[in-house]
C-alpha cells in the first residue's frame, strides 16, 4: 500500500510514463509497492514517445491513487506540454522537476500547474547545488533531491565517498534551513546485488536524506529497508526514553553516554520515524 502521506516516503520508483502495462503497481507483490510512484515524461522516455506518454498520463487515475510526474527540463521543447499534461492529472499529488538550478525555474513551473502544486526540485549540476539554498526557499518546493548521474558527468568526479561530501551535505542544510524533510537521494544503479541497493541507501540516511529514488521495482524492498531504524537503534532510543521518564528533565546516563536535550530528541525521532513507516 502507497505512502499517503509523501513526508515519510522513503522509495520513489520512476515508471515510464509510455508503458501504460507498468502502472497497475498495486498489483505487486507485498514489499514490492513504492511508496512513491514517479511517472517518468524525461530520460526513461524516447523523444518519438513523448506524445504517447502525455496521453498514457491521463489513463492511469483508475489504476494509482496518486502519483508524480518527472517532467522535462524548462529549456527543453517538451516543458510545457509536459506540465500542461500533469495539471490535467486528477490523481496528481505534485512533479519532479530536473535540472532545478535556480528559484525561477520553480516559480515558472508553479505557474503552468493548479495552485500549490508539489514539486521536487531534482538538483542535478554544479549551478543547483550553488543556488541549493534559494530554491528550497522557493514556496512549492516539497522536496530537493539529488541527481547523481547528470552531476557525476558534469563534474568527473569519482566514487570516492569523501568526493560526494560536499554536494550532499549542502542538500541536506538547504533542506533544513528551509523548513523541507530531508533531500532524496539519487538511484543506485545496481540491479542485481541489492544488498549494495540496501547498504547505500542506508548510507543516505545517516548522511541526512529521508528517501531514495527508484529506477527498478526490485531496488524498493532494500531502499525501505535502508531508510527504516536499524534494531539497534530503536532499543538505544527506548533506553533513552525510559531512563529520561524518571529523569524529571535532567540530563541522563545510559549505556556511558550522557544524554542531553539533543539526543533525547533523537531518539524521540527515531520512534516517530518507525511509527510512520519512514
Amino acid at each position: 500500500m502507497m505512502v499517503l502521506d509523501p513526508r515519510h516516503a522513503r522509495s520513489w520508483l520512476f515508471t515510464p510514463a509510455d508503458r501504460p502495462e507498468r502502472f497497475p503497481l498495486r498489483s505487486r507483490p507485498v514489499g514490492a509497492v513504492p511508496d512513491a510512484v514517479i511517472l517518468d515524461l524525461e530520460d526513461a522516455v524516447a523523444p518519438g514517445s513523448k506524445d504517447l506518454a502525455r496521453d498514457n498520463l491521463l489513463r492511469c487515475g483508475t489504476d494509482l491513487p496518486e502519483v508524480w510526474v518527472r517532467v522535462n527540463d524548462r529549456t527543453g521543447e517538451h516543458w510545457r506540454a509536459d506540465l500542461d499534461a500533469a495539471g490535467r492529472l486528477p490523481a496528481l499529488a505534485g512533479v519532479v522537476l530536473p535540472k532545478a538550478e535556480h528559484p525561477e525555474d520553480i516559480a515558472a513551473t508553479a505557474a503552468l500547474l493548479p495552485a500549490g502544486t508539489p514539486v521536487v526540485a531534482l538538483v542535478e549540476t554544479s549551478l543547483g547545488v550553488e543556488n541549493a539554498f534559494a530554491v528550497a526557499r522557493e514556496p512549492t518546493v516539497f522536496a530537493l533531491a539529488f541527481g547523481v548521474a547528470d552531476f557525476r558527468r558534469e563534474t568527473g568526479l569519482g566514487d570516492a565517498p569523501e568526493a560526494w561530501a560536499y554536494p550532499r551535505t549542502r542538500l541536506v542544510i538547504a533542506s533544513r534551513a528551509a523548513g523541507l524533510r530531508g533531500p532524496l537521494d539519487g538511484p543506485a544503479m545496481q540491479l542485481d546485488d541489492l544488498e549494495a541497493v540496501r547498504a547505500e541507501a542506508a548510507r543516505g540516511r545517516a548522511g541526512g536524506f529521508t528517501g531514495k529514488l527508484c529506477i527498478h521495482p526490485a531496488q524498493i524492498t532494500p531502499v525501505n529497508a535502508g531508510f527504516d531504524p536499524d534494531p539497534e537503534q530503536l532499543a538505544w532510543a527506548r533506553r533513552v526514553l525510559d531512563r529520561a521518564d524518571s529523569s524529571e528533565g535532567a540530563a541522563v546516563r545510559v549505556d556511558g553516554e550522557m544524554i542531553d536535550r539533543p539526543r533525547l530528541d533523537l531518539a524521540r525521532a527515531l520512534l516517530a520515524a518507525q511509527d510512520t513507516g519512514s
